[in-house]
């Protein structure tokens, strides 16, 4: 492979005067306590791995809504990085802050329906009072990340039916359980949400490990995987600093993880997919 592209890292900054923490739930993330990255280091990982560009997504569980330290990463090193920030969706001025994180760089927004410091499933995925950011993502080719359990598919279907053209990527693969080996019945929903067209799957460490979890052997399930979505709506995202590091191992435990899948797929898991979904990130790279 001749480049790899991660859409899935975090920064978190030392300075709590300029970048107050407000995590969402009021509990700030453990590892984003343990091991903050700031946006230099997180450059510093990506060259010692080899990764050649990243997406910033937003550390909703240090920042919440505030996405100005990502925004400072893309505007510090544009030719590296791009953005996926976080919104109050029901704010009343939700399209304004919509389109004021874009004009700072940001290409993706990312939903937080469930995570470390938020147990469960949110009920409000597919609320009608969301949908005039959804049109605003469609219109402006947008993708949305949604960071959510396999409880929210029922939610989601609703938001695939209807915003048919945004590209919706289900951060670790919503945390799907592989433990009953193949044919994998307990992912009978990722199987299904396949027929959605504009789904697109973010495979993270977090996958790399649940595909050897009980019976499950990356041998299988991975090539299955290819077979339902096809490569190209498939992405890898390190989710680095949260996966404690050093990236190059992240990568090379992908990598493994992987290599049971044809070079020309693992190229599209590994990149073009990146780039279909964050054009910035398929812009050539500065030279030296």
């Amino acid at each position: 492979m001749t480049a790899i592209i991660d859409i899935h890292t975090h920064v978190i900054s030392p300075d709590t005067a300029r970048y107050p923490l407000a995590p969402l739930g009021g509990k700030q993330s453990d590892w984003s306590h343990a091991h903050p990255c700031t946006a230099e280091e997180l450059v510093a990982a990506l060259d010692e791995a080899g990764v050649e560009k990243a997406a910033v997504v937003q550390a909703s569980t240090a920042y919440g809504f505030d996405n100005s330290y990502a925004a400072h990463a893309i505007a510090t090193f544009p030719e590296r990085f791009t953005g996926v920030f976080s919104m109050d969706l029901f704010a009343p001025d939700a399209a304004a802050v919509f389109d004021g994180w874009l004009a700072k760089g940001f290409t993706g927004l990312r939903l937080f329906t469930t995570g470390t410091t938020q147990p469960g499933q949110a009920g409000w995925l597919a609320d009608p009072r969301t949908f005039p950011i959804w049109e605003r993502a469609e219109a402006a080719g947008v993708p949305v990340c949604v960071q959510m359990r396999p409880e929210g598919v029922d939610q989601l279907t609703v938001l695939l039916d209807r915003f048919r053209k945004v590209p919706v990527v289900l951060d670790h693969l919503s945390r799907v359980d592989l433990s009953d080996g193949a044919p994998y019945d307990k992912a009978d929903w990722l199987w299904r949400l396949a027929e959605r067209p504009n789904v697109v799957l973010k495979l993270t460490s977090r996958t790399v490990r649940e595909a050897s979890n009980g019976a499950a052997r990356p041998e299988d399930f991975f090539p299955r995987l290819v077979r339902v979505y096809g490569a190209e709506r498939i992405a890898w995202g390190s989710n680095f600093p949260a996966e404690p590091g050093p990236m190059s191992n992240i990568l090379a435990a992908a990598r493994t993880a992987l290599s049971c899948l044809s070079e020309t797929d693992r190229e599209k898991i590994f990149a073009g997919t990146a780039r279909r979904l964050y054009p910035a990130l398929a812009a050539a790279p500065v030279p030296a």
